[in-house]
């Protein structure tokens, strides 16, 4: 069984769905699609496209599905409040004081976003089977469901959705945020579920950036900080497990083979300052970090 495995990256995703196309067009077919925050999203959009074509055609032709997400991206994520909206500040301010403190940004533009692009049909008949994980609050566990859960898109937008900036979602009488709190590269759940070869992308690479004159006085800079800085120590974590794994079980004589793709060098992405440039300069690292991989992979012998 074919997996692809989409790590979490908040904006820095542009880069992962350039490692997409360029996988994908080099004939790479899943059987399986796990997502975690961002990777969420383009687990869900590859899931929808799937269906799309199988519905329409019988068949899936991955490259064309890859193209359309990176699509789908070039129009419409261009500036931060294609995303979110910064809630004014006294509004902010009320509800902090009072308990009822639901984020530092309102994250309707990016549901409304997610929810014009989906097809119910599609998503739930699509051939490839497709999980994605939100963390439950109460709990601290993580929780992956498929696209049959009546709660799928739900658990997208919790999944997508960043502690502090972003308010948890409400599933079930219980909150579920970000699963990149506990994982954010779903590799472990893609081989529980069976998958015997792995195509995993992170949007961070081994190392953290250094950024120059950060303002910690900023909240939403520090808590973007604070994100980068545990989200890079889970992923690396999350690969370093996965490639261990891998390992044992070769040795075992139970062949498995894992393909990481990542950056090399770490990405930057301003949250609250983006635009169009920015995310086709992401597209544009991503599709040469995959093609890269590829070229590399056909040099090994067998």
């Amino acid at each position: 069984m074919k997996a692809l495995v989409l790590g979490g990256g908040s904006m820095k995703g542009a880069f992962q769905v350039g490692v997409i196309q360029a996988v994908l067009e080099n004939g790479f077919q899943p059987d399986m699609i796990y997502g975690i925050s961002v990777g969420a999203l383009n687990t869900t959009f590859l899931a929808n496209e799937a269906g799309r074509q199988h519905a329409e055609n019988q068949e899936i032709e991955w490259p064309l599905a890859g193209r359309k997400l990176l699509e789908f991206w070039i129009k419409n994520i261009t500036q931060p409040q294609d995303i979110s909206t910064l809630r004014s500040r006294v509004m902010l301010g009320m509800n902090t004081l009072m308990s009822r403190f639901d984020g530092i940004v309102d994250p309707i533009p990016l549901h409304q976003l997610i929810r014009r692009h989906l097809h119910d049909d599609y998503l739930k008949n699509s051939p490839v089977k497709v999980k994605v994980g939100a963390v439950n609050i109460g709990t601290g566990e993580i929780k992956y469901v498929s696209a049959q859960d009546p709660n799928y898109v739900d658990f997208v937008y919790a999944s997508s959705s960043i502690p502090m900036l972003m308010p948890a979602v409400e599933i079930n009488q219980q909150l579920y945020l970000d699963g990149g709190l506990r994982e954010v590269a779903p590799i472990r759940e893609a081989i529980e579920d069976g998958a015997t070869e792995i195509v995993l992308i992170a949007c961070h690479s081994p190392l953290l950036y250094q950024p120059e004159g950060i303002n910690t006085r900023n909240l939403i800079t520090l808590i973007e900080r604070v994100r980068d800085i545990t989200v890079n120590q889970i992923v690396n974590s999350n690969i370093l497990w996965a490639e261990s794994y891998v390992d044992r079980s070769n040795l075992r004589g139970k062949p498995m083979k894992l393909t990481v793709i990542r950056p090399t060098a770490p990405l930057f992405l301003d949250l609250q300052h983006f635009n169009s440039d920015d995310i086709s300069r992401l597209i544009i690292e991503g599709y040469r970090a995959g093609m890269e991989s590829v070229l590399k992979a056909e040099k090994v012998p067998e």
